[in-house]
């Protein structure tokens, strides 16, 4: 009964797969087209090959007696020639059918699953901030990559393979009916066998499948973690106690990709042996049926070259069952993530925001995350274009929610931000964010070109607008004196750079998008006091005529901000000057 269940399951991940790669597959549909005519002629000269065989065994070897009135005009040896060129004729013809059916369904999946690897990576970038905390990152890259590969199988390895077998299958049974229909129900006798065995294994190899996959996860999300952390690896002398935990993932993976395999393998030799008894059970029959004169030797000959082409696409069964089994557990994996609807999206009637003119203001606004800690409660406030804000407060306080909340990085839980009294959620996500740049404590740069770095993102930028942004972020002089100044590639994360150089490439990077508002996360954490005055300097430039939002703990830096904002478990209060700070603080 589980296994009839799992079978379902299957069959309907399968349906569901088909049911969204259909689009994508219409895109393709000319393709599709021909593959299809390409199949149905290879099945239709599949069926016709074996026939020349009757005609040899039959009317030049055999003694009949009943040859058609067309044949007695021919020679043996004028027959025999015929034949064999047919057999030739007939197999390059469907050799050539099935290498257009093979290579057009090969540019179709290739096409789809390009398409589909580049919506699911679209799509995950959409997801909101709440999915990706909660998810693992090295499983949604197994997810992206291997998966979505495995997905291919369905549509190259497994699906168009079925399709041949399966009208080889009706097509090639049509023909034994049409020879003799007792023989052909006698070979029929071992389809039970056939269903009892798929139905069994199959829904085995898709739970292993499943969890193989799992485990696959977690092998790739200990790797990226330990990668990304390799620094305080070394430095804590944690190697071992990574390395056994890698290990142990490593092995229990492993170990149910052994099983799946197994499971694969059985249910392939149960259907050899299930395929070897109904070929005993027919070449007895027919060798009976031969010496009672009911049947001519080709007649069976070629029943029993049918026979073993029927058979052939129930091996496929066996075989593409199981990777079919692989594939939908992947499927299910990556329909899992389509299935996911971003938490922060445009809603409809939304318009394109225009640059901020007078004010930013947060109404009422609160906000608590999923694990019910509430972080900001109640907070109204309004900031005036052009102002330098300073935003300081305790750890925990919800100074970098705030930001994340004007950035629509979550949503608030009750209460506004509106701009220039437009609540920014009836502006698109796109043009909103598009007036915001960001520097951020542990400004994270990519494994690029320095030049790449600074203008991702940004159209039709030219070489003298990234001069002019490095030169205001005090960078310029470091790059043109590296070996292949801007086109030099930087590690991933930056790590090629110290800490005061990666932040001031940032800066560059907020610089040239010359947006309206900016926000700094701590820039200046980790930094030692050279660069610490070196970055600020660049800071206080990029600073002019934007609104600036400065998170900070640095009390020395409130000399420069117009206003001053203290938060303290979720509440706000709004500081006047420096000494006013400085009493807070001691208090």
């Amino acid at each position: 009964m589980t296994s009839a269940k799992s079978l379902t399951k299957t069959l309907s991940i399968l349906s569901e797969l088909l049911s969204y790669f259909s689009p994508y597959l219409h895109q393709q549909k000319w393709l599709v087209i021909i593959t299809f005519i390409a199949i149905v002629a290879e099945v239709g000269l599949r069926v016709l090959e074996p026939l020349p065989l009757k005609f040899i065994f039959d009317y030049v070897l055999g003694d009949t007696h009943t040859t058609p009135l067309i044949l007695n005009q021919i020679s043996p040896l004028s027959l025999l020639t015929l034949s064999s060129l047919s057999i030739l004729l007939i197999t390059s013809l469907r050799a050539f059918a099935g290498y257009w059916s093979t290579v057009v369904s090969a540019i179709v999946s290739s096409r789809v699953m390009t398409q589909v690897r580049d919506d699911l990576y679209c799509h995950l970038q959409q997801l909101s901030l709440n999915y990706h905390n909660q998810s693992r990152s090295g499983d949604l890259i197994i997810r992206v990559s291997s998966d979505a590969s495995r997905l291919q199988e369905i549509l190259l390895t497994a699906t168009l393979p079925l399709i041949i077998s399966s009208l080889t299958l009706v097509a090639t049974l049509g023909a034994m009916l049409w020879i003799d229909v007792k023989l052909t129900l006698l070979s029929l006798l071992t389809v039970p066998l056939f269903v009892l065995a798929g139905n069994l294994l199959s829904s085995k190899i898709q739970e292993s499948s499943l969890n193989q996959r799992k485990k696959e996860g977690l092998v790739a999300s200990t790797a990226a973690e330990s990668m990304m952390a390799i620094k305080l690896i070394q430095s804590l002398s944690l190697e071992n106690a990574f390395a056994q935990i890698f290990s142990h993932q490593n092995q229990a993976s492993l170990t149910k990709k052994v099983e799946t395999q197994r499971l694969s393998a059985s249910l392939e030799r149960i259907v050899d042996m299930i395929i070897a008894l109904g070929i005993a059970l027919v070449l007895w029959y027919g060798s009976y049926l031969v010496l009672q004169d009911n049947l001519t030797a080709g007649d069976v000959i070629v029943f029993f070259t049918y026979l073993k082409n029927a058979f052939k696409p129930i091996q496929n069964f066996a075989k593409y069952t199981g990777r079919l089994a692989k594939a939908s557990a992947s499927g299910e994996r990556i329909l899992n993530i389509f299935k996911e609807t971003p938490e922060i999206r445009d809603l409809p009637h939304t318009i394109n925001a225009s640059p901020l003119q007078r004010e930013i203001t947060f109404k009422n606004l609160s906000f608590t995350y999923p694990s019910g800690k509430q972080t900001l409660d109640n907070i109204n406030l309004t900031i005036k274009a052009g102002q330098f804000v300073m935003i300081t407060g305790i750890s925990g306080g919800g100074k970098s929610t705030l930001m994340s909340l004007l950035l629509r990085l979550y949503e608030p839980t009750s209460g506004a931000i509106l701009v220039d009294g437009e609540d920014i959620r009836n502006y698109t996500l796109k043009s909103w964010r598009s007036q915001i740049s960001v520097v951020l404590q542990e400004s994270l740069l990519f494994g690029a070109t320095i030049r790449e770095n600074i203008a991702y993102g940004v159209k039709n930028v030219t070489d003298k607008e990234i001069v002019e942004a490095t030169k205001l972020a005090n960078i310029h002089d470091f790059i043109s004196n590296l070996p292949h100044g801007y086109d030099t590639m930087i590690g991933e994360r930056g790590t090629t750079l110290s800490g005061g150089q990666r932040q001031r490439i940032a800066i560059a990077r907020a610089a040239i998008r010359q947006t309206p508002i900016l926000i700094l996360d701590e820039p200046t954490t980790g930094l030692d006091r050279h660069n610490e005055e070196i970055v600020m300097e660049s800071l206080q430039k990029l600073a002019q005529n934007r609104t600036t939002f400065l998170i900070t703990h640095d009390l020395s830096l409130a000399e420069k901000a117009d206003l001053i904002l203290y938060l303290n478990n979720g509440k706000i209060e709004i500081l006047s000057n420096c000494e006013h700070l400085n009493k807070l603080v001691k208090l």
